[in-house]
């Protein structure tokens, strides 16, 4: 019997510029010399995102609630400047991005999204508390790497500045099972300006 198809999951995030996302293409294009980078996966194309919260799925009934809180929170909040500088990691997992810029608005942007999607029922995973990154890359499943020298590489790592106008409500569609080399896809569900 077939496995059952992943679920789509939803999450809430800040997405840099199309100019901003070339800038970083070329600033981490260095890791590609360095040894063991056949054992990172980077980020698929389209997944570049400081995610605010993370979601459950949703019926139309939720997400229609949603999406009309998410507007309010996003209209709420002024348009704020953010870039992205340096780079840290998860361990030896994940290989992220620092944003730096106006990080006290990005906090009060992430809390007014997660307060407006625990009051239309779908609170925010637990176990993943807002950590502002942009993750570049993770570590291939049963491939150890050690990521020091990758998060060194990139210390002086420029992308942006940008400033921040809008908020964007994201479907993450996991891989089919089974395909290898299969990476998710995203898609926007909904977007909204920053008003302020």
């Amino acid at each position: 019997m077939a496995s059952p198809a992943p679920r789509p999951r939803l999450f809430v995030a800040v997405v840099p510029p199309d100019a901003v996302l070339a800038e970083l293409r070329r600033a981490t294009a260095v890791l590609d010399a360095l040894p063991g980078a056949d054992r990172l996966r980077p980020t698929e194309a389209g997944g570049h995102h400081l995610t605010l919260a993370f979601l459950g799925p949703a019926g139309p009934d939720r997400l229609e609630n949603l999406t009309e809180r998410l507007a309010r929170a996003a209209h709420r909040t002024a348009p704020f400047p953010l870039a992205l500088r340096g780079a840290g990691r998860f361990g030896d997992r994940v290989l992220w991005a620092r944003p730096e810029g106006d990080l006290t608005a990005l906090a009060r942007l992430a809390d007014r999204v997660r307060a407006a999607a625990t009051r239309a029922g779908l609170p925010p995973d637990a176990e993943h508390a807002f950590r502002p990154h942009l993750t570049l890359a993770r570590v291939r499943p049963g491939q150890p790497l050690r990521l020091a020298p990758y998060a060194e590489a990139l210390a002086e790592l420029a992308a942006g500045p940008w400033q921040v106008d809008e908020v964007r409500l994201v479907r993450g569609v996991p891989p089919p099972g089974g395909v290898p080399g299969a990476r998710p896809t995203y898609e926007t569900a909904g977007r909204w300006p920053l008003g302020g």
